[in-house]
């Protein structure tokens, strides 16, 4: 075994002239002057890209601010916190996502992808500080905290994946008695059943799903809805529906004309394969196995990341390829780890660079471009062999172009083949919900079209990571809370994540602002109001070049440590290969963060402000997002300090 290979970052200097010019640039024609400005400082709080990024909309950068002190827990009546840091930071993280520890091991971590700080020198370990909170909580006994009173109103879920899951707790704490439906004999979904246990392993799922049905969730195992139980009966004993049954049904192999090549015993889906692997019904795969597939079908998340967060540079995630639905990738490692010859094939390779360069490590032949044409089979029936052909594929237009390569067929033996590319959802017993495309169609409270009181959410929308099933659980999770109330469906944020909330620190804090009597427009003496602040996280992802990069010093990420396996030693292995960090390395990690769109206590713009007209709040009502303030009577609209606020909180607007 092996640990992970140090890699040298290059450091970043932030230059105030590139090489070739020749004029001298004065700051000062950049500053407004007093005659004619007209612009003094508002504190803007914005959405940072990690949460804009993170499909489950965690509130990333206020659980980082708490792991480096910069937001303390409660304090009790007798001056002492009311918990640990670890904890506090815990429950803010699990505000939006109930099952840190399972994701901090799995999710690519889009969040990472997208942050800011990839522009400086490498992005924040966001995944291993959930990774770290997740394992501490376990460790601890913490529990969530059920709600004093209940709504009497019943929701059944279907389907006890993450997006069940997540619905359920969502829905519990807003009081509503759930009642999951699962057809397998434990909780999880793609979680359990979908990932090997040396990515997820059991003890931590088992625990994360024990604290959500604490809370009092009812569950029906081995329950079928459509068979065991029909949709009918589920409408007259509950007041609403989610739907969150998952995609685990698989796709069989794409040989056209050959309606029998899937027949064979020995040709199985990656699916089936996971299930009874995890299941331990499966002892043996055989000599030779063959897998059809490329890799994941979420592979473009890092796009979408880096457009909420406008980086032009990336850096590669911790463990950016252990995620569900990276079937191929699973098997190929299971079938190795039994002493298996096992090859890879592929039309088209979307698999991570580091995990193919991890596959071929332990010995896994991997062949890009070359499809299956059909299956040869012995005088039993079970297949003997896959015949393949070489071609070329591209993308055009969203659409994957194949061209074959005649004249380079070829067989390849095999006593087991794997189809593992993708998923469907199996609609038996409850074809209704078919929108004809093999998914359900919902709207964006992901309200069930044409089904009253039915929601849905995760793969049976759209298979794509689990962290996105949990975000769908807790937005679906809104709506049934909003129908049950017979309240009208609102519109969705564009940026749905949850925030920073000012308001709820000012509870927190003790401060009363009271009815407000005093214009609110430029004003900064009322005590009523929060004055010259405006929260945009709803609508604005702020960005990296309106953030003052200059002050961030070049910082080595802490990596978490993953042991890298050889055909040697892969071989009977199922151990956990992703180890966390440790409590100061994950401290260490949260002063990385940079704050983006939030004040992070720097005092720059204190320090800098030539009218002494920025100033520090006073201590008995400073709080996390009131740090500093402006007195208008001395601001003479200069914008230096928002030219050396690091976070973009400050931004010049008021009086336009």
């Amino acid at each position: 075994m092996s640990a992970t290979p140090e890699i040298q970052a290059e450091k970043l200097t932030f230059r105030r002239y590139k090489e070739g010019e020749t004029k001298v640039k004065r700051w000062q024609e950049q500053i407004f002057q007093a005659s004619y400005s007209y612009k003094c400082p508002t504190y803007i709080q914005s959405t940072p890209p990690c949460q804009g990024s993170c499909p489950s909309g965690e509130d990333i950068r206020g659980y980082l601010n708490i792991v480096r002190g910069i937001e303390k827990p409660p304090v009790g009546a007798d001056g002492k916190p009311t918990m640990t840091w670890q904890e506090y930071a815990w429950r803010r993280l699990t505000e939006a996502n109930p099952l840190p520890a399972v994701m901090g091991r799995v999710c690519p971590a889009p969040c990472e992808t997208g942050c800011n700080r990839n522009e400086v020198e490498d992005h924040v370990g966001i995944n291993s500080v959930e990774h770290y909170l997740g394992d501490w909580a376990n460790k601890n006994g913490l529990k969530f905290k059920a709600p004093e009173t209940k709504t009497g109103k019943k929701v059944a879920i279907i389907g006890g994946g993450p997006a069940g899951l997540s619905a359920a707790y969502q829905l519990t704490m807003k009081g509503h008695s759930c009642t999951i439906f699962d057809e397998h004999e434990f909780l999880g979904g793609m979680m359990r059943y979908g990932i090997p246990g040396y990515r997820t392993p059991r003890d931590t799922l088992d625990a994360e799903i024990q604290r959500i049905l604490d809370l009092g969730v009812e569950v029906h195992l081995k329950t079928r809805v459509g068979t065991h139980v029909s949709m009918e009966q589920l409408r007259e004993s509950f007041d609403a529906i989610f739907l969150g049954l998952g995609a685990q049904a698989g796709r069989a192999l794409p040989i056209p004309g050959d309606a029998e090549a899937n027949s064979a015993p020995n040709v199985v889906t990656a699916t089936s394969f996971l299930r009874a692997f995890n299941d331990g019904r499966l002892k043996t795969v055989g000599k030779r196995v063959v897998v059809v597939g490329g890799g994941d079908t979420s592979m473009d998340v890092a796009t979408v990341a880096r457009r909420l967060g406008h980086i032009e540079k990336v850096n590669p995630t911790d463990f950016e390829a252990a995620i569900a639905g990276h079937l191929a990738q699973d098997v190929a490692d299971i079938s190795l780890r039994q002493g298996a010859d096992v090859t890879l094939t592929s039309v088209y390779m979307t698999a991570s660079k580091p995990e193919i360069e991890h596959a071929q490590a332990e010995g896994i032949a991997i062949m890009g471009g070359w499809m299956p044409i059909g299956v040869v089979k012995g005088a039993d029936g079970r297949a003997t062999a896959l015949r393949v052909m070489q071609c070329e594929a591209k993308m055009v237009s969203g659409r994957l172009d194949i061209k074959k390569i005649e004249g380079t067929e070829k067989e390849l033996p095999a006593d087991l083949i794997v189809s593992a590319i993708g998923q469907a959802v199996d609609f038996t017993g409850i074809e209704e919900f078919d929108s004809g495309k093999g998914l359900v169609a919902a709207d964006k409270n992901y309200q069930v079209a044409g089904k009253e009181g039915v929601f849905a959410g995760g793969d049976v929308i759209r298979p794509h990571l689990l962290t996105t099933a949990v975000g769908h659980g807790a937005i679906a999770a809104d709506g049934i809370d909003r129908f049950l109330a017979g309240q009208e469906m609102v519109r969705r944020p564009k940026i749905d994540v949850h925030a920073f909330d000012l308001m709820r620190k000012y509870v927190e804090k003790g401060v009363q602002l009271g009815e407000i009597h005093a214009p609110l427009h430029g004003t900064d003496k009322a005590k009523e109001v929060v004055h010259n602040y405006d929260n945009r996280s709803d609508r604005y992802v702020i960005p990296h070049d309106q953030l003052f990069l200059g002050h961030f010093q070049y910082t080595e990420r802490n990596k978490r440590h993953i042991t890298h396996l050889n055909k040697d030693s892969a071989l009977g292995n199922f151990e956990e290969r992703l180890d966390a960090l440790t409590e100061a390395e994950v401290i260490a990690e949260a002063k990385r963060c940079m704050s983006c769109g939030q004040c992070f206590e720097c005092d720059n713009c204190v320090v800098y402000c030539p009218q002494t007209a920025v100033y520090k709040v006073k201590k008995n009502e400073s709080m996390t997002g009131r740090y500093v303030a402006t007195d208008y009577d001395k601001c003479i609209g200069c914008h230096i300090c928002a030219d050396v606020c690091p976070t973009g909180y400050i931004q010049m607007g008021l009086g336009e």
